[in-house]
């Protein structure tokens, strides 16, 4: 599309996580598209027929790496949305509009390497960290890389069984690697899961629960935390933290706190 703003890419895949509630789809991919692991891009769908221009727009972070030749991303279905069940209706060989550029500050330059690197997420905000494990630039800056999910239910930790290899294959290594270790930690708050609190992840900050679990102290000496989920996790998260000393980074200054609305 000479001259145009986005690019229409074809579905390749659809993978239904939970019925009429969580996908993932995946697409091909403008050779031209660059993002950094954690930055979002604009999708969009035509409020009626096929072929039609775009005219209902919506943010989705990348689920795969920066050098995927494909495009992948996780939404959750609003039965009363606009877009997400106009994008849930996609098919293989369905169409679907992606901006020409990368949006978003959730990204590794906000910090400087080394230490323990905390990604904490709800729900579908798993996706920016999943981009950034699929890239290899995070396995070499930190010692050790902790994964937290928090979701309601068992059925929504997506992307379980990967998260789950790269923490065995980081148990399989020497105790000299340079490569970080990950532990993955999914908190569902309303379905039992043997070994792990059943509470918000709020709470768990608030009452020390988190670190308890995980076996590590949130320091902000050594500690860079990132955030991605609902508004309401982002607020109580980021004022708890701010009493502990985390703080997003301005400038001359990288900061060990960011965060992202993932709403």
């Amino acid at each position: 599309m000479p001259g145009s703003k986005y690019t229409r890419q074809t579905v390749l895949s659809v993978k239904h996580w939970v019925a009429d509630k969580l996908i993932s789809l995946t697409t091909t991919r403008d050779p031209e598209f660059q993002f950094t692991p954690g930055q979002f891009a604009r999708l969009g769908l035509p409020q009626s027929t096929e072929g039609a221009q775009p005219d209902i727009w919506r943010a989705y972070s990348m689920v795969n790496g920066p050098a995927s030749e494909t495009l992948e991303f996780y939404s959750i279905v609003v039965p009363e949305g606009e877009f997400s069940p106009r994008l849930a209706q996609l098919q293989p060989g369905g169409h679907l509009y992606v901006d020409k550029t990368a949006f978003g500050f959730l990204t590794l330059d906000r910090f400087d390497a080394g230490g323990t690197l905390w990604l904490i997420a709800t729900g579908t905000g798993l996706s920016a960290y999943m981009s950034m494990l699929y890239d290899e630039r995070v396995w070499r800056d930190y010692r050790r890389i902790i994964l937290v999910h928090g979701v309601r239910n068992t059925d929504e930790l997506a992307y379980r069984d990967q998260l789950l290899e790269w923490e065995q294959a980081g148990e399989a290594q020497s105790v000299d690697s340079p490569r970080a270790r990950l532990s993955y930690h999914p908190i569902p708050t309303q379905q039992n899961l043997p070994g792990t609190p059943q509470a918000r992840l709020t709470a768990l900050l608030a009452d020390g629960g988190l670190e308890r679990h995980v076996g590590c102290a949130l320091d902000p000496a050594t500690s860079k935390v990132m955030l991605c989920g609902n508004p309401d996790m982002l607020t109580d998260a980021r004022k708890l933290l701010s009493e502990r000393n985390f703080a997003v980074g301005r400038r001359g200054n990288s900061g060990n706190l960011a965060l992202e609305n993932y709403w």
